[in-house]
């Protein structure tokens, strides 16, 4: 592995330089995942600079997401998976013929191992906008499915389904397993033919719980995706409320130019 040198002529403050140069050497291949970084001792001997200059710039590669620190050990290059998100082809319903929810179908795209944990089943009242976007009474309850999806063992994405629980209660949909397919298979075996959905993207900083859930270093942003399905009559059947974080995931979207 070889670093450079800092440019005193250049531009950039030395703790971002020293970042952009331990950045090319993981991007190079140099360090992989499970390597660790050359220590603070190493850094300050080899760039001749402050601590709190070294500190900086590892800092730097922690907010992105590609090192993390290990009390007593280390930094670690942790390289974060990248979820490729493809719209208009996760919920195509030969998938859900197939046994296959969306998230299934991208490990399979993107050469991943899925998991979901600390899943969280629950029935009572819906806050005032999951009732409007579900276009429910006052007094309607929804079931929620709460969940954190894992790629590679990584923490990528968390997400809460809210479902009218005229519609869900008593159904698989309230179990731990859903069954090959997921939700809108269940549906769709009830007689809820999808038609559509539709998807709201922002981003935001996450809170300290969502940090901890997961597992993001100080500084990195999450998108907010939520998410309604509708079937053919029109009628909302689910909102999807979901959380990624930003450096795990790529959305790529296919829109007809008509």
């Amino acid at each position: 592995m070889q670093l450079g040198a800092i440019d005193r002529a250049d531009d950039r403050p030395p703790y971002r330089q020293i970042a952009d140069q331990l950045r090319a050497v993981i991007d190079r291949g140099d360090l992989v995942a499970g390597d660790k970084l050359p220590s603070e001792a190493v850094l300050i001997e080899h760039y001749g600079v402050a601590r709190m200059t070294v500190r900086q710039a590892v800092q730097e590669l922690r907010n992105e997401g590609r090192v993390v620190a290990e009390h007593g050990k280390g930094t670690f290059v942790r390289q974060p998976v990248q979820v490729r998100r493809l719209a208009s082809e996760r919920f195509a319903r030969r998938h859900r013929e197939a046994g296959l929810a969306a998230f299934s179908v991208e490990a399979q795209k993107t050469g991943f191992t899925p998991n979901v944990d600390q899943l969280e089943i629950a029935t009572g009242p819906a806050s005032p906008e999951i009732r409007d976007r579900l276009r429910l009474g006052d007094d309607e309850q929804v079931v929620s499915r709460s969940r954190r999806y894992l790629a590679d063992g990584q923490p990528v994405e968390m997400a809460v389904s809210y479902l009218p629980a005229s519609v869900a209660a008593g159904s698989q949909i309230v179990e731990a397993d859903t069954g090959p397919g997921g939700i809108y298979a269940r549906l769709e075996d009830m007689g809820f033919e999808l038609d559509h959905f539709t998807e709201e993207v922002s981003a935001r900083m996450p809170t300290a719980e969502e940090r901890r859930r997961l597992q993001l270093t100080d500084g990195v942003p999450v998108v907010v995706l939520v998410r309604t399905a509708y079937d053919t009559t029109g009628r909302p059947l689910e909102v999807c409320d979901t959380l990624k974080a930003a450096p795990a995931y790529v959305l790529e979207y296919d829109v007809p130019a008509r």
